[in-house]
């Protein structure tokens, strides 16, 4: 239903659209809109003058029992209205009905700033994660599945007689499900602490060239500058001859410089340059490798952590083997089978050894073993057949989390929530169909179906024209992104959209068959330069040879799973990066702060899998390439002081800009007064961050203005500078297209705008924080951000699903900035989904045919056109349009 600002009449595209629609909220008087505060829907979900971010004072009825698409470009206010408003409300509501000493327990919910919404079932939501828990998260955590294959283990194992006696008294000596968990204290190995590896730096990595002398830097590991100097004098004050060759220094020596666990503190007299000051110190001894660790135990700087690692040398525990657990855990068995061999083993192979054992187990009688199989086997078979049923049969319960595709990771989700048999709730999902092949698009409308049939609702955020087409009812917001978007311009059924003209959604349903270049329409580009890579075998792929052309737009197509991302990331980018002179690639921004899991055992580990490593029989054609890119959809900054300005570098351009003023050259200020991230600069009371965390005993904390800067972040006297009559805060405020206009003249500044803009970001602030970006909007800042770079030489750039969380129209804009690319020389590989960009690509490379251990084989490979025509190719029948 449209907002307030336009409601429907008569002879509006709408009105006639949804005047015959079950249950329509505009059955009113001819010429009138009715009343939605007084006269909510029956079966409907009413939303009255919903506010947050862009939303424009909105009402809209979503039906119950049905699915309901949400659509429009992107930031045009979508998940505001989905995730922000529908499910926050529910998060509301819900925390009001928690018990008050339990709510400080409870992660804080999004303010969802609607007058009132009625008819609201509790919601589930899934939002759309590229990756899930620590280093240690698995398919069986994620899935759960996990703990009912290790409670099977501990209470229907084999269990040794010697086992036995040292297990559980309350279990008759079994072993609880605790003891078959690397993530316990009770499963871990207690050599490798349940990483499976053991990493240790040694003398070799520490000493690369025994050669030279302490004072000549034969301790590699040691840090550089002062801290580095400090440790030499300290050996020097011990003693220690610095200027010998290490390899002359006798063991005991070395050893107690790697490894001794003393820390003697002495008065170090340092020797300096003759105009230096000579002090005299107290220092404290670290051995090298005390302090490797306490470095990567405290850093917060990915850099160092990267040069920190490179001194430790990793091999497989030999307490373990590499399967993480202790000696007795390892020893139980069942079905002839330690935990580790079961847990290896694709699920769909899993389901048959377990169905087998099902089939042959008595109904009745039998041990205390039978009785726990015959309960605990059928809570894991179904389990383990929905996920075979979701094209997930290829992944076992070991594989980590963090090397799943974006699809098969939201279908884990989505099966771990069929399993929980919800009824009367509304699943809220965002861009179910992101890193999904088409084939697999038919699966999850079957899944979202059995939701609807289980009596629930569903609702879901989508770009996916294949998906809106197949939704009961549609919600389009729009038009524009921003301030020009957040009105609802129709809510009714899908067929009836096409009539709104206002509608950027209803251009792309329906569309014919796209055009495909290598066929007469759409020549191919790029010259002789051919890229080639042949034997490729890593992960899942087998062998493979593949042909890049040269400054061309390269896809890699294929299911989830197939091997695309292995191709694009772990192969590409380790080949080239090991080739060309400077690697752009994403890594924390200044001050960001490390991973959760930076010290996990199983992260610092990072054990060479020989799976894991890329072999390569010959690499052709990589001459002249100087530059690679690999642009991801990780965050730009994780914390709100990183922002859209920051990120690009146009803002240090700009605060040259405030600093050139004659105001602030009379007051001696320079760039930095203007940063809000200097304590001369910014508010004191918000610290320059325009907000004031407000911490409720009972009730999630929030955030308001700052009453000190009003939400500017800046100091008063700092905004007593203008420049052009704007504040440095005023520049903030603005939008892309807004700042264009006001930096028309400032080349520098135009120039990054201007590739923000046509990449359709204009209507993210200057000043937007980037915890509020999606992942497709802060891998279109990147790319905006390499666009405006000149003299980019001969590049190379990697890009993973870039159309992700983008409409059809962005789409389209995307598509235009990567032709330029090309068009400038540079040579574009993607890995990708959508047919419209497959068929728009010079060169498609398509695995499979399966996923897992049935893909990894190069199925078809050539132009759009020559992929379609291939009988083999699993992608050609959807460039074709299924014909």
């Amino acid at each position: 239903m449209p907002d307030s600002q336009a409601p429907a009449t008569p002879g509006h595209p709408l009105g006639s659209a949804l005047d015959s629609a079950p249950g329509s909220a505009l059955d009113s008087a001819p010429g009138s809109a009715p009343d939605p505060a007084s006269h909510p829907t029956p079966g409907h979900i009413h939303v009255h003058d919903a506010h947050l971010h862009n939303l424009r004072h909105v009402d809209v009825d979503l039906p119950r029992g049905r699915l309901v698409a949400v659509t429009g470009v992107s930031g045009s206010g979508k998940s505001s209205l989905a995730f922000g408003t529908l499910h926050g409300e529910s998060q509301r509501r819900y925390l009001e009905s928690v018990a008050p000493f339990a709510r400080r327990l409870i992660g804080s919910a999004v303010d969802p700033r609607v007058e009132d919404v009625r008819g609201m079932p509790p919601t589930v939501a899934l939002e759309q994660r590229t990756a899930a828990g620590g280093s240690r998260s698995t398919v069986g955590t994620v899935s759960t599945l996990s703990s009912s294959l290790r409670m099977l283990y501990s209470r229907a194992g084999d269990h040794p007689a010697d086992v036995l006696e040292r297990g559980s008294a309350l279990h008759g000596g079994r072993l609880t499900s605790d003891h078959f968990s690397p993530n316990t204290p009770e499963g871990a190995c207690p050599t490798c602490h349940g990483a499976g590896v053991l990493r240790e730096p040694t003398e070799e990595s520490m000493v690369p060239d025994p050669s030279l002398s302490i004072a000549d830097g034969a301790i590699a590991a040691w840090p550089g500058a002062w801290l580095g100097k400090n440790f030499r004098d300290i050996l020097a004050t011990l003693g220690v001859d610095i200027h010998r060759p290490w390899r002359d220094l006798d063991a005991d020596t070395r050893q107690w410089i790697l490894y001794t666990d003393e820390q003697p503190v002495v008065t170090v007299h340092p020797e300096r340059e003759p105009h230096k000051a000579q002090r005299t110190y107290r220092g404290q001894w670290r051995s090298v490798t005390r302090y490797l660790r306490e470095t990567l135990e405290h850093t917060a700087a990915e850099s160092s952590r990267r040069r920190v690692l490179a001194f430790f040398d990793t091999r497989v525990c030999p307490a373990c083997e590499g399967h993480r657990l202790t000696p007795d855990a390892l020893r139980v068995t069942y079905l002839g089978e330690p935990i580790w061999a079961l847990a290896a083993l694709p699920t769909r192979r899993l389901a048959e050894r377990l169905q087998e054992r099902s089939d042959h187990l008595p109904r009745t009688g039998g041990s205390p073993e039978d009785e726990a199989e015959r309960i605990l086997l059928p809570t894991l078979l179904p389990a383990l057949r929905t996920l075979v049923g979701l094209g997930l049969g290829h992944l076992s319960l070991d594989r980590p989390a963090r090397s799943l595709s974006t699809g098969e990771l939201q279908r884990l989700r989505l099966a771990a929530q069929l399993r929980s048999g919800l009824f009367g709730v509304a699943y809220v999902l965002d861009e179910p169909s992101a890193g999904l092949h088409p084939s697999e698009k038919g699966v999850l409308v079957e899944l979202m179906r059995r939701f609807l049939d289980e009596g629930n609702s569903v609702l879901l955020v989508e770009h996916d024209m294949s998906l809106v087409e197949q939704a009961d009812w549609v919600v389009d917001v729009g038009p524009d992104a921003g301030e020009g978007g957040g009105r609802v311009l129709f809510s009714g059924p899908v067929e009836a959209l096409a009539e709104v003209e206002e509608s950027r959604t209803a251009r792309y349903l329906h569309l014919d068959p796209p055009v495909l270049r290598g066929s007469a329409e759409l020549p191919v580009r790029g010259g002789d330069q051919i890229l080639r890579l042949r034997g490729v075998r890593t992960r899942t792929l087998q062998g493979i040879d593949v042909d890049l052309p040269r400054a061309a737009l390269t896809a890699i197509t294929g299911v989830s799973g197939a091997g695309k991302s292995t191709l694009l990331t772990h192969v590409l980018g380790t080949v080239m990066g090991e080739r060309v002179r400077t690697t752009v690639a994403d890594a924390p921004e200044a001050g960001d702060e490390a991973p959760d899991d930076a010290t996990d055992p199983a992260l610092l580990a990072g054990a060479p899998d020989p799976a894991e490593q890329v072999r390569v029989e010959a690499v052709d054609g990589a001459d002249g390439l100087t530059r690679l890119v690999h642009i991801t959809q990780r965050p730009i900054g994780r914390t709100p002081r990183s922002c859209l300005a920051t990120y690009t570098g146009l803002f240090d351009r700009v605060r040259r800009l405030f600093a050139d003023t004659a105001e602030a050259r009379r007051r001696g200020w320079g760039v930095g007064r203007f940063s809000y991230n200097v304590a001369e600069g910014r508010c004191p009371e918000c610290a320059g961050t325009g907000q004031i965390e407000v911490e409720l005993l009972f009730l999630p904390g929030t955030y308001v203005t700052c009453p000190r800067c009003g939400g500017s972040r800046y100091a008063p006297e700092t905004l007593e500078v203008t420049w052009n009559g704007l504040t440095i805060a005023d520049v903030l405020q603005l939008t892309v297209d807004e700042a264009a206009r006001v930096f028309a003249d400032e080349p520098r500044v135009a120039r990054a705008l201007g590739a923000l803009s046509r990449i359709g970001l204009g209507y993210l602030r200057l000043g937007q924080s980037a915890t509020e970006l999606s992942g497709g909007e802060a891998q279109r800042i990147k790319l905006a951000t390499e666009l405006q770079r000149t003299g980019r030489g001969q590049s190379l750039y990697l890009m993973d699903e870039p159309t992700v969380g983008l409409h059809p129209a962005d789409i389209d804009r995307l598509l235009a900035e990567l032709d330029r690319l090309v068009d400038s020389g540079a040579t574009v590989v993607i890995a990708e989904h959508d047919v419209r960009v497959i068929a728009r690509a010079d060169h498609v490379i398509d695995l499979g045919p399966g996923a897992g251990e049935d893909g990894g084989r190069v199925v078809a490979q050539g132009t759009p056109a020559q992929v379609a025509a291939d009988p083999a190719s699993v992608t050609g029948p959807w460039l074709r349009g299924r014909d």
